[in-house]
């Protein structure tokens, strides 16, 4: 008989959405309620945010360290079950694992994240890896001991950081659909800024430092015994810094100058071939590697063995379509993160990207609306919303990206202020009409906090003209 259990709160996922939602449940739980909540997750390690740093109003830099379940369970009075979704009947409130647990809810939050659109050339291919979690990681790390090329495909971060931080392989090949590098998150001309240290890594001392966390391990046996295929939560920011991802023991062998950049190519086909993979570009270019790591995005993890008794409405990029309180279009069912798309009319600076500061938030929006919902009280949307912001870190620069950075959506009537000291910082600034409407950092520049009041405030900055980033004017303290 299946086991049956009962729960006011109910999250599915043990990311960094999920984990935020469960934790900010617990904050707002009266001291004296019985609510009870559940933190469904397939992996026995789940990612929490650590060491927030305010950078301004709505700006944050954090951590994202992994926990083990028992941890994260004991710290915010809630359960944690180690199992995976397979079917939700929302008539009835009741969800069904694929253990064959029966757990009926008052809320459901659906944090179940997105999977790595593997490249379609790679047709199951095993030597064809994605780059999404701590398992691919370390499927990564064992590969590179035994590889001497490899072909990594994408532009976004992911791909941006794996380029630059991996080392000891004699070819390193970047196969990018655009015309410069890391373009999911900057312009051409900060592009070039990266190219530099890029190409002048080898003089650079890239002794780093590997964060000496708490580790923790799962043993897999029972899980692989039962053929459950598990998906883990996705990297946080400087995930990098947590895994060593350079080969060791060959001297000379190190890449640095090494990284061949194809722009604007696509993967034509891959064949397998005596020496590994073969790789064809459709510019015509043949390249032979040991593998290939797809970093191409993702695609929201809508899909349950079991599906689900209603319909979800979808947004026109497959997730989960949610209002501005994070709900979806069934009842007491809430989506947070990568799975969902926000289908809410957004404030003029904002937009979704699948990054993990907007999982965090969204964790957090979607706990709220549960809990008020639940006391009937009314909420307004958090003034995260207001404004795109993200900080992360590329090429071994600080990355701050605060509004429409880079002119998205206002159709080319824009100008830009551009001040670039190569190898320290790259400020660019987005303004109509004289008014700052978004900002692109890199570098150690100061000037996150002023940024965001100056997007928010709508100033007109239009009397210090091309003397707004004047460096011998302190802007900051200006605008302070």
């Amino acid at each position: 008989m299946a086991e049956k259990l009962a729960y006011t709160y109910v999250i599915v996922g043990g990311g960094i959405a999920g984990v935020t939602c469960a934790e900010t449940l617990a904050l707002l739980r009266p001291t004296d309620s019985t609510d009870r909540i559940l933190l469904l997750t397939e992996s026995a390690l789940v990612k929490a945010v650590t060491n927030v740093v305010p950078l301004g109003k709505i700006l944050n830099r954090f951590d994202v360290e992994e926990k083990s379940t028992g941890e994260l369970a004991a710290a915010n009075n809630i359960d944690v079950l180690l199992d995976q979704l397979d079917s939700i009947a929302s008539e009835d409130h009741l969800v069904r694992t694929t253990a064959g647990r029966c757990i009926s809810y008052r809320y459901l939050c659906l944090c179940t994240g997105a999977r790595p659109n593997i490249i379609d050339k790679a047709k199951g291919n095993a030597n064809v890896i994605g780059i999404r979690d701590t398992e691919s990681v370390e499927e990564f790390r064992k590969r590179i001991h035994t590889a001497t090329r490899l072909v990594v495909v994408g532009n976004g971060g992911i791909a941006s950081e794996l380029v630059y931080e991996v080392d000891g392989l004699e070819e390193v090949h970047w196969a990018i659909k655009d015309p410069y590098i890391s373009s999911t998150f900057v312009d051409s001309g900060a592009a070039s800024f990266f190219r530099e240290r890029l190409n002048t890594k080898a003089s650079v001392d890239k002794e780093k430092t590997i964060y000496k966390r708490m580790r923790y391990t799962e043993q897999n046996e029972e899980s692989a015994s039962a053929g459950v295929t598990k998906r883990g939560a996705a990297l946080g920011p400087d995930w990098h810094r947590a895994f060593d991802i350079q080969k060791h023991g060959e001297a000379g062998t190190r890449n640095a100058n090494k990284v061949t950049i194809h722009h604007s190519v696509e993967v034509e086909d891959i064949q397998e071939v005596t020496s590994g993979l073969q790789v064809r570009l459709t510019d015509g270019t043949t390249i032979e590697c040991d593998f290939v790591v797809s970093a191409t995005g993702v695609v929201p993890a809508t899909s349950w063995t079991g599906g689900c008794d209603r319909t979800f409405k979808l947004g026109p990029d497959g997730g989960l379509f949610v209002n501005w309180s994070m709900e979806t279009s069934l009842g007491d069912v809430y989506a947070a993160g990568d799975v969902c798309y926000a289908g809410w009319e957004h404030a003029p600076h904002w937009f979704q990207m699948r990054l993990w500061t907007q999982a965090r938030q969204m964790g957090a929006m979607a706990a709220r609306s549960m809990a008020a919902k639940r006391a009937g009280e009314e909420i307004y949307q958090d003034f995260c919303f207001e404004m795109f912001n993200h900080v992360t870190t590329l090429f071994g620069y600080q990355v701050v990206l605060l509004g429409r950075y880079n002119g998205q959506g206002l159709n080319d009537k824009y100008e830009v202020l551009l001040r670039m000291t190569p190898g320290l910082e790259y400020i660019k600034f987005v303004l109509v009409d004289g008014r700052l409407q978004g900002a692109l950092l890199v570098g150690e520049t100061g000037l996150e906090e002023t940024c965001e009041n100056l997007i928010l405030n709508q100033l007109d900055l239009s009397p210090y003209g091309e003397d707004l980033l004047d460096p011998n004017i302190d802007i900051e303290d200006y605008f302070d």
